[in-house]
């Protein structure tokens, strides 16, 4: 095994056990990494003693006018990761990536759909089908629970407490937070369950709460897939996501009076500050309202 190949290996274990990164996570840390060493190797410079000049201008040659500011941002913490990871096992004696700048991140607010746009949502779903009451359940977990698509898709039958209420959901980092699941989505689920129980099931997904009608653990792409589909069946023309539920989801609460902890606990994030985008959010929608409704404004 070349040195290279064992700093990628200790590397992939500090991300995994000692920092407890996600699998998505960790691969997008990793890819960052071959970036990295790929730009030194060509500059003629060994990643693991790359200066702090070497870093700066890796980054001016990655960072050009079309990249964004949250890929600068993901492509900087990897490679102050490293350096960390570097630092802390004594394979370097300083962390030249410190000193390094992020870019100032643009506020873009997440699309939301209105109550209106989330029934038509639904309603798309044809319960003809043998996939009918399991996107259904879906839906109704995304956005009644505000799940990540992620959370989703990891989501155990044996993590599934129905009967209290609540879901214990395995989030970013493998961190867990109980969530409630709304009496709809449980309804839903139950329909599903019955569906579920004639299929054909692997023996690895048997505790897998979606799965495809092969019997296997339902992919994240195929929830962009079924969510892209309905909402052109809906007529709605906003582009959407599994995290566009997610973001209604917390939107609505706010609007309805929830304590911004609460949805920062629902959620899962592990700092108010990711949470309190939806205060801008209910912002612009009072801006919205004046705008609209305000006779000063109406011509």
């Amino acid at each position: 095994m070349s040195d290279t190949d064992q700093i990628r290996k200790e590397y992939h274990s500090y991300l995994r056990l000692e920092r407890g990164m996600s699998a998505n996570s960790v691969e997008a840390y990793e890819q960052d990494l071959d970036k990295l060493i790929a730009y030194c190797d060509s500059h003629g410079v060994d990643a693991e003693k790359a200066s702090f000049n070497d870093l700066q201008d890796f980054v001016y040659e990655q960072f050009d006018a079309r990249s964004n500011s949250r890929t600068q941002s993901r492509v900087l913490s990897g490679v102050r990761s490293f350096y960390k990871f570097l630092l802390y096992h004594n394979k370097r004696e300083d962390d030249p990536a410190e000193l390094l700048e992020s870019p100032r991140k643009e506020q873009h607010l997440p699309e939301v759909l209105s109550l209106e746009e989330i029934n038509r949502l639904v309603e798309a779903v044809d319960l003809g089908t043998a996939e009918g009451h399991r996107n259904r359940a879906m839906l109704e977990m995304l956005y009644g629970s505000g799940l990540r698509v992620s959370e989703l898709t990891g989501l155990k039958l044996s993590d599934m407490y129905r009967d209290e209420g609540y879901l214990l959901v395995r989030g970013k980092g493998d961190k867990q937070r109980l969530v409630p699941i709304s009496p709809e989505a449980d309804k839903w689920f139950g329909y599903w369950l019955e569906d579920r129980s004639h299929l054909d099931i692997k023996p690895e997904s048997v505790d897998m709460a979606f799965l495809n009608r092969y019997g296997r653990q339902l992919t994240r792409a195929m929830v962009f897939i079924i969510i892209k589909q309905l909402a052109e069946k809906a007529g709605i023309h906003k582009v959407i996501s599994p995290h566009t539920l997610r973001h209604s989801f917390a939107t609505h609460l706010l609007q309805n009076g929830a304590d911004l902890r609460i949805i920062q606990q629902l959620l899962g994030h592990e700092q108010i500050t990711t949470t309190e985008i939806y205060t801008h959010m209910d912002i612009q929608d009072l801006r919205n309202a004046v705008l609209q409704y305000h006779p000063s404004n109406k011509g």
